[in-house]
């Protein structure tokens, strides 16, 4: 209970200055992942938590299934058409090529790894997190096609990857218990149950609730606390008749919008909000379990060499391939290959991957993503301030170029107690889109 309680000083301390921390580029995610490996069993050891432990798998599996249901429930599908396809290019072209040089690069730095878990160590480590990089994506000095672009991968590539490494997990487990034939069958199953749930709580739920709100049936906080049940019906309902929890979050909230046509995007705040709270406590699960053991114990350089593979060369080459023929600057798709930073869905993935293997045979993998979100949470949080300024200074000089081309703004919530409302209180070039503005 001593772990718990200075946890929750370190939130009230977080919360009272996360606008002063924002301007020195401390993030929610620096502060908590140091809390954590402070805490856990790596250090004073007042957070006696174990990979073993029930109640952490269900708190991360439920964080991230509330994020992807607010997220997906509030995205414009538009904004993946338009704008020259650029959302279209990072998702349908770059993310794939991104697991299949994440994969290839993992066969050659482990040497003995076997294709299928090179694969999901690739695919875990390929969605990105704007939380991380959030000064990027909110920034107006940056043109607002680039951040649009940025945006909307982030809140749509982990609900993509997410039946992708469900099916890589069926593999890995089927080498592992030698039991073979069926992983596929198994994984397709689990996606197509979470598709009738997401189709259940999405559309019908949706419609539901406009129906009883039409008719002034609800009021605005029985709205909020409905869509938070929606999302936790289209995960638990996934999971219950044997179906992928993630994958129904994300496709119950697609389909959650699109029957409500949007118009009740400012309720999924309060969902929004909560599971931005509960990620406080993820990112501490992850310091403890993760990184203080790792860093005392496991200091193999081979993890660390995929990571620094993983956030270059691994993210920035896939980039720049599906940008080819947008006419973009060389420096537009080097920014939009480096800001690529891993956050919690890699957390919870690496969790969900550990469930299922043998006892011990995940620690390459444990040593890999904690290596490479690590790494992400420091240098993509310490750079997205100073690197989104002088982007945004060199490209605004540039005159008539396709990133200046006129678009609307982002739909974007940001999803962060650092960002400030109050313009005075602001650092250089950066606001804070308003809540009635929000999708995403």
């Amino acid at each position: 209970m001593a772990g718990l309680t200075v946890l929750a000083v370190v939130i009230v301390i977080y919360t009272l200055v996360a606008s002063k921390l924002d301007r020195w580029w401390i993030t929610g995610p620096m502060v908590f992942v140091a809390a954590g490996a402070l805490l856990g069993p790596g250090g004073a050891d007042l957070l006696p938590l174990s990979l073993g432990n029930e109640a952490v798998l269900a708190l991360t599996e439920l964080t991230l299934g509330l994020l992807l249901f607010s997220g997906a429930s509030t995205v414009r599908l538009r904004d993946v058409e338009g704008d020259v396809g650029l959302p279209n290019r990072l998702l349908f072209i770059g993310l794939p090529l991104t697991i299949i040089a994440g994969t290839v690069l993992a066969y050659l730095v482990f040497p003995g790894t076997a294709w299928a878990a090179a694969a999901l160590i690739a695919t875990i480590l390929a969605p990105t997190d704007a939380a991380l990089g959030l000064a990027v994506v909110a920034n107006k000095a940056v043109p607002v096609r680039i951040r649009r672009a940025l945006n909307v991968e982030s809140g749509l590539n982990d609900g993509i990857a997410t039946p992708i490494v469900t099916l890589f997990i069926a593999m890995v487990v089927a080498e592992e218990t030698i039991g073979g034939n069926s992983w596929g069958l198994e994984a397709l199953k689990q996606i197509g149950l979470a598709i009738v749930a997401a189709v259940a709580v999405g559309i019908i739920g949706g419609k539901l609730l406009l129906f009883t709100r039409g008719r002034g049936w609800t009021s605005g906080v029985s709205e909020q606390i409905a869509i938070l049940a929606f999302a936790l019906l289209a995960f638990e309902g996934a999971v219950t008749i044997g179906g992928n929890g993630f994958v129904a979050a994300f496709v119950g909230g697609l389909l959650f919008g699109a029957a409500t046509k949007r118009r009740l995007a400012e309720r999924t705040q309060f969902t929004e909000t909560l599971g931005l709270s509960a990620s406080f406590a993820v990112w501490s699960l992850f310091g403890a379990l993760f990184v203080g053991e790792l860093l005392l114990h496991d200091l193999s350089a081979r993890p660390i060499v995929y990571a620094i593979l993983s956030l270059t060369v691994i993210r920035m080459a896939p980039v720049a391939i599906a940008m080819i023929g947008t006419g973009l600057r060389p420096s537009t798709v080097a920014f939009m290959g480096w800001f690529g930073p891993r956050g919690l869905a890699s957390v919870v993935f690496t969790l969900l991957a550990l469930e299922e293997f043998e006892q011990g045979g995940g620690r390459l993998l444990v040593a890999t993503a904690t290596w490479t979100i690590l790494l992400s949470v420091a240098l993509h949080g310490l750079s997205a301030s100073p690197l989104a300024a002088r982007y945004g200074a060199l490209i605004g000089k540039a005159g008539d170029i396709p990133e200046q081309t006129p678009a609307a703004e982002p739909e974007i919530r940001i999803r962060d107690v650092a960002a400030r409302r109050n313009p005075p209180g602001l650092a250089a070039g950066v606001t804070e889109t308003p809540p009635t503005e929000a999708a995403a």
